[in-house]
């Protein structure tokens, strides 16, 4: 199972033993307190991902069943999310799971070569040998596909069925799979 730690969504718990309790950690109680307040961080993936109540509502109704009374769940949106957060076991349970993870370092290397973002109006499909489909072309030979492990894929859409993944098609198996956007 994925979790949201895996994903780097979960950015931290701050727990406040209260009155009566081993401290903050909870020695005496297994650190789920009587009473005790817990507030947890989520940095969501997109700030307008449709999932964020529902992952809040998880994270809730979790720590409530761990024992905790006062549970606060809020949003962190700064630093903001970026793919570098997936844990190594999360990228190893996305491609488990058949969805091609991002690489690791990869947004990092984008926002180090910061500048400006160039823009071109035109058509998003092209014949081929043409210059974008050149640069498609080279940005997919970095995507193994999950099912047969080729890098012979190509992007069918940048949208998929969320707004963090993109889908994409492995040319040797025909088959096709999702992919976790590096932003």
């Amino acid at each position: 199972m994925l979790t949201l730690a895996d994903l780097g969504v979960l950015a931290g718990i701050e727990v406040d033993a209260g009155e009566g309790d081993a401290g903050e950690g909870g020695e005496g109680d297994g650190g789920h307190g009587a009473g005790g307040a817990v507030t947890a961080w989520l940095t969501p993936t997109y700030s307008g991902c449709p999932a964020v109540a529902e992952m809040a509502a998880d994270v809730d109704r979790r720590l409530r069943a761990a024992g905790y009374r006062d549970v606060r769940v809020r949003l962190r949106l700064d630093p903001p999310w970026s793919t570098d957060l997936i844990t190594a076991e999360g990228r190893r349970k996305l491609a488990e799971a058949g969805i091609a993870p991002p690489r690791p370092g990869a947004a990092a290397a984008a926002f180090a070569a910061a500048g400006p973002v160039p823009l071109a109006l035109g058509p998003t499909r092209t014949a081929a040998g043409a210059a974008s489909a050149a640069s498609a072309a080279s940005a997919a030979s970095a995507v193994t596909c999950p099912q047969c492990g080729a890098a012979d894929t190509e992007e069918l859409s940048r949208f998929g069925s969320t707004a963090c993944k993109a889908l994409w098609r492995c040319r040797a198996c025909r088959e096709p799979f999702e992919r976790v956007k590096e932003i």
